[in-house]
């Protein structure tokens, strides 16, 4: 599978490290009352999807950058791949 990293251009996958559910980029708040309940749902519960999913990457074997890659779980094809740090930014995580 090959990776086409957004600074570096097109990457094989074994460069890489799968890191799970994209959605860890959404850490919850350790100061809502809530957030016990929030954080064992987010480091415990996942999808398993079927088909369009993001991903974390963490490009190991080269610049260390962290990526979102969408990709189809079905068929492997990549259809984007962005850096982390944007991704958590339009999310409103800049801090």
């Amino acid at each position: 599978m090959i990776i086409n990293h957004p600074l570096l251009g097109p990457r094989d996958a074994a460069e890489f490290v799968y890191l799970g559910d994209a959605s860890l980029i959404d850490r919850p708040d350790w100061q809502d009352p809530d957030a016990a309940e929030k954080f064992y749902e987010y480091g415990y519960l996942r999808d398993n999807p079927a088909g369009q999913h993001q991903e974390l990457w963490y490009h190991e074997q080269g610049d260390r950058s962290w990526l979102v890659v969408t990709r189809d779980t079905l068929s492997h094809e990549i259809t984007k791949v962005e850096l982390a740090r944007d991704v958590a930014k339009a999310r409103g995580r800049d801090k």
